[in-house]
């Protein structure tokens, strides 16, 4: 009887365990992002910029090249890699504080220079690390160490919609909204990923793909129901879809 390999651990993902909590997205996405080096095979010219947050050591899960840049500034470290080794591909791994709140200024001009470098963007509405504190995502109501009666806008703003900002950006080649908390979910996030890579390969432009993501920890609630969570009210927040895609069908 012949068997066929249906699944194997990705080349690009190392063997170490990793050390996110119970039910967070962020090991699914670290996969996906694995397969997707793999499948394009260039896992020898691939260096990931990490974030400072919950996936700060997110380069020791990885069999690439990595590094760390200080909190939010991981696309202008990823800029000057870039700019310094064109024949190199540059991702940077980043969440909602890192990418949103004290790198907003990176992110946007990156994006509007067209930078030739991939950006995952895991946003989880929280700070993760730190201790649950409110961040530029926290949808309205909701309650966090910093806003114990739930976001209002009047006191804290709105939501800031990362990809609707972005659309507007002459810079940027693809661009899209998506989650893992289903099997359907997974494979369509991979494809997402794939895309923001190859426009990088293709040499067409920035490409970001953010990923509605669970912190069951500071959310207070069990692995279940945050993924219930998810569906219930951050895509009513974030509706998903791709906002830009200059790529076109993979080749």
């Amino acid at each position: 009887m012949e068997y066929k390999v249906a699944y194997r651990m990705p080349e690009s993902l190392s063997k170490k365990q990793f050390s996110y909590c119970p039910g967070c997205h962020h090991g699914i996405v670290h996969r996906l992002i694995a397969e997707v080096i793999d499948e394009l095979g260039i896992r020898e010219k691939t260096i990931i910029v990490a974030p400072v947050g919950c996936s700060v050591f997110a380069y020791e899960f990885f069999e690439l090249d990595g590094t760390v840049a200080a909190h939010g500034r991981a696309l202008a470290v990823a800029t000057g890699m870039k700019r310094a080794r064109p024949d190199l591909v540059v991702f940077t791994y980043q969440g909602d504080g890192d990418l949103a709140a004290i790198g907003t200024a990176e992110t946007i001009h990156a994006v509007n220079r067209g930078e030739r470098v991939t950006t995952i963007f895991i946003n989880n509405a929280i700070y993760g690390m730190t201790g649950g504190q409110m961040a530029p995502t926290t949808l309205l109501g909701m309650k966090t160490t910093t806003s114990p009666y739930g976001r209002a806008p009047e006191r804290e703003g709105y939501p800031i919609h990362v990809c609707e900002v972005l659309k507007e950006l002459r810079g940027v080649a693809y661009l899209a909204r998506t989650k893992v908390n289903t099997p359907k979910d997974v494979i369509n996030t991979k494809k997402h990923i794939k895309k923001a890579f190859l426009a990088q390969l293709k040499d067409i432009g920035f490409g970001l793909v953010e990923v509605l993501s669970t912190c069951p920890t500071n959310w207070g609630m069990d692995p279940l129901k945050a993924g219930r969570w998810i569906d219930e009210y951050m895509v009513k927040e974030y509706p998903l879809g791709v906002f830009v895609d200059k790529v076109g069908e993979e080749k």
